[in-house]
């Protein structure tokens, strides 16, 4: 099975930061696309970024990575643990799989010394990963399964059921010793352990069934090269003057993914192959950009050679806009640009490429509401990736799709839901406002405030400092 392309298509999160449970179907029900979007608008606080969170968790769950421990700090406060549940759509051209994965995360002290604080009798936690469970469904023109586990670790045996075991694993009670000290010791180092990298060179030794490798490694293919998130840390970092640059391009057959971290306000030195990539990177992106902003490409100014010290050549660069001909450096732009320049190269591999999902909070943050309505309408008309976006700016409810829009509400027990009774020539963006002031949803979308309240409150603000 070589061609494959990978879809989240449904996310449920119960007791995860604000959201008591809630569950949010990412397909268009209303009309086939080849893109899959999905925007999620509401009120602050009310579980945006937490369905951009809990992908994120997943990304570094699939990627074998360690989760960080602000995860230990999302278990909502009257819970124990949360429980995530992730459904994929994976195909290839022999059939489909729907694979469903689940996990609970907890929280357990860490007593490591990095992160005991001399003196301090503050505990400190670090995040749990365990109860995973990895199931799957097959279809295709002479099968059809039902959805059955494929690895289930809710058991004091490594995992079962015992049969998919043996196909696995074998049936080596060595191989079996170490493997329930690994399930342990994995937990223990808030990893994951399905998609650990002990677990995944374990299977690839082992498991000669095609069809549960095809599950496994194409979930672990799509967490390492094919999911993608941007989160408001990366607003963070562009307003501290340095630039993340997320990139998926292929360059004479080669395939290149990766993360780099480029300051604006003084030169940056990178490796000579490193230079290579940032070149071909922003080379491509300019091909759009100067589309989106009519007249403005970015460069990569060469400051001459550097030598690290291990002995490596690099360079000396410094990103720069250029604008009717005129060269300034980049971290002059607006925030704007800066955002969309950070984020571009993603969304052109979004539009070409039906693999790849991309998740970004407040994707409308600094980037000008018609232009931001234009790219999510050009993307989701003739885009072929996946992209999942969180947004206060209300334009795009009025240029795609009405399918790819969801809703927060104000119920923890059910956050997530598709607005009802929308007819075709209605405008959706004054849909919700009626229905934020009418409430004709079976749930509340927004907690209503009181503009006499308000400003009574900040009069009486304002006197406690005598004004």
């Amino acid at each position: 099975m070589v061609n494959r392309s990978v879809r989240i298509i449904n996310i449920t999160l119960e007791n995860f930061k604000n959201v008591k449970k809630g569950s949010i179907c990412l397909e268009n029900k209303r009309k086939d696309y080849k893109s899959s979007i999905l925007g999620l608008y509401g009120q602050n606080g009310s579980g945006k970024t937490a369905l951009v969170d809990a992908i994120a968790l997943l990304k570094h769950i699939l990627c074998g990575q360690q989760v960080p421990t602000k995860y230990a700090d999302y278990i909502n406060v009257d819970a124990e643990s949360a429980k995530l549940v992730y459904q994929f759509r994976i195909k290839y051209d022999e059939g489909t799989f729907d694979v469903w994965y689940e996990l609970c995360l907890g929280k357990a002290e860490d007593d490591t010394s990095e992160n005991m604080d001399e003196g301090s009798s503050q505990k400190k936690y670090k995040a749990e990963i365990f109860d995973e469970v990895l199931s799957y469904a097959y279809v295709s023109k002479t099968e059809k399964t039902r959805k059955s586990p494929l690895i289930d670790t809710r058991t004091s045996e490594v995992f079962v059921p015992r049969a998919k075991y043996d196909e696995l694993v074998g049936a080596d009670k060595e191989k079996t010793t170490d493997l329930l000290v690994n399930k342990k010791f994995i937990r223990t180092t808030s990893r994951g352990f399905v998609f650990s990298r002990e677990m995944i060179n374990t299977f690839r030794k082992n498991c000669h069934n095609e069809l549960y490798m095809s599950v496994i490694e194409g979930l672990m293919t799509f967490g390492n090269r094919e999911l993608f998130v941007i989160n408001t840390e990366t607003s963070g970092l562009i307003s501290m003057n340095a630039l993340p640059l997320a990139f998926k391009y292929k360059d004479s057959g080669a395939e290149t993914v990766g993360n780099l971290m480029l300051p604006l306000n003084a030169p940056a030195s990178i490796p000579d192959e490193a230079y290579d990539v940032v070149n071909n990177v922003i080379s491509n992106m300019n091909i759009v950009l100067e589309q989106i902003v009519p007249g403005l490409t970015i460069g990569v100014k060469n400051l001459g050679p550097v030598v690290y010290k291990d002995g490596k050549p690099g360079k000396s660069i410094q990103l720069v806009s250029l604008k009717n001909k005129k060269e300034i450096p980049l971290q002059y732009e607006s925030e704007g640009i800066k955002k969309i320049v950070s984020i571009l190269q993603l969304l052109i591999v979004v539009y070409n490429n039906p693999s790849i999902t991309v998740a970004v909070d407040e994707l409308d943050a600094g980037i000008f509401e018609y232009l931001l309505g234009e790219l999510l309408n050009i993307i989701s008309e003739k885009g072929k990736g996946q992209l999942i976006f969180t947004s206060h700016n209300l334009r795009p409810l009025e240029t795609i799709d009405k399918g790819f829009i969801a809703f927060t509400t104000t119920n923890m027990e059910n956050r997530y839901i598709r607005l009802v009774n929308v007819k075709g020539n209605n405008n959706l963006r004054d849909f919700y406002y009626r229905d934020i002031v009418l409430g004709e949803q079976s749930e509340q979308v927004y907690n209503p405030t009181n503009n006499s309240e308000i400003a009574l409150a900040f009069r009486e603000a304002g006197e406690s400092f005598g004004s």
